[in-house]
């Protein structure tokens, strides 16, 4: 198959599987990572454009959050796609190691991303868990898992480790301090740095009016 058939089969395939999923981990959510994914190779010069949309579109097929925990499920759902279409060996154990490394693992620990498309995929992926859109994934998650909103005597948590993280279920407030606000930091790209910024900051300011509402002190500003 031609390159761009690859990419249309593949975005039909990840659509299906996906599509009206309720926990911020939709078709919608792809779509975003792999358009800012492109914007980013675009920005970055020596990127495999082809890679980098094939990791981005099956980067979350078989997401360990949803299939207890287990971080083999996703990689070898990508190998038995690619595989279908007649894929090259070579980009498939490419593809499947950009998955399988994708994920944050917790506040102690490395993400390290040795290639240039893993790297532009999992910018692109970190800056739709921030911002506006970030928001509004985290409390969509959040309800799905049935979490608590916040709970002031439940401390947010730097795990030093990916189990530790993964089995976390503390409120969904404490997860900005566990990954959201660690990464505009962790972006590898500079073009994915300078998108960051202003998504960081509109959640620092969200948090803000978040503790004021919910300590009834909202009606204090500019007194």
């Amino acid at each position: 198959m031609q390159q761009q058939a690859i990419i249309d089969a593949t975005a039909n395939y990840v659509r299906e599987q996906l599509e009206g999923e309720g926990s911020g981990h939709d078709w919608w959510h792809i779509y975003r990572v792999w358009k800012n994914a492109l914007y980013i190779a675009s920005q970055e010069k020596g990127a495999d454009t082809f890679k980098v949309e094939l990791a981005a579109l099956l980067h979350d097929i078989g997401d360990h959050k949803f299939h207890n925990g287990d971080d083999t499920v996703g990689p070898r759902m990508v190998r038995e796609w690619l595989e279908r279409l007649q894929v090259n060996n070579a980009l498939i154990a490419e593809i499947c190691a950009i998955v399988s490394g994708l994920s944050y693992r917790g506040a102690g620990t490395s993400s390290a991303m040795p290639t240039l498309e893993g790297r532009i995929v999992q910018d692109a992926d970190r800056l739709d868990a921030i911002g506006a859109i970030g928001i509004a994934r985290t409390f969509a998650y959040g309800g799905h898992k049935g979490r608590e909103l916040y709970n002031p005597a439940i401390a947010p948590v730097l795990h030093d480790n990916f189990e530790a993280y993964k089995s976390n279920t503390a409120p969904t407030i404490n997860h900005f301090y566990e990954k959201l606000l660690l990464l505009k930091d962790r972006m590898h790209t500079s073009t994915a740095h300078a998108m960051a910024e202003k998504r960081h900051h509109y959640m620092k300011d969200f948090l803000t009016q978040f503790y004021a509402e919910w300590n009834a002190t909202d009606h204090l500003e500019g007194d």
